[in-house]
């Protein structure tokens, strides 16, 4: 719960910074947080990194 609180705030705070700067590239920074949150979960899976990656996208069907 508190990583959904975190990246609201990386969203809340990007955007206001994003319309007061004027400045588009901030709204770039919630979404690379989440990718690189994303890739942090995947590497801390005990298997290789690829096979962990393969894994995921077989879940699909």
């Amino acid at each position: 719960m508190s990583t959904v609180i975190l990246f609201g705030l990386i969203t809340i705070i990007s955007v206001a910074a994003a319309l007061k700067l004027k400045k588009k590239r901030l709204l770039l920074t919630p979404i690379l947080a989440i990718g690189v949150f994303v890739l942090v979960k995947i590497i801390q899976v005990p298997m290789p990194f690829w096979d962990t990656v393969t894994f995921i996208f077989d879940l699909r069907g």
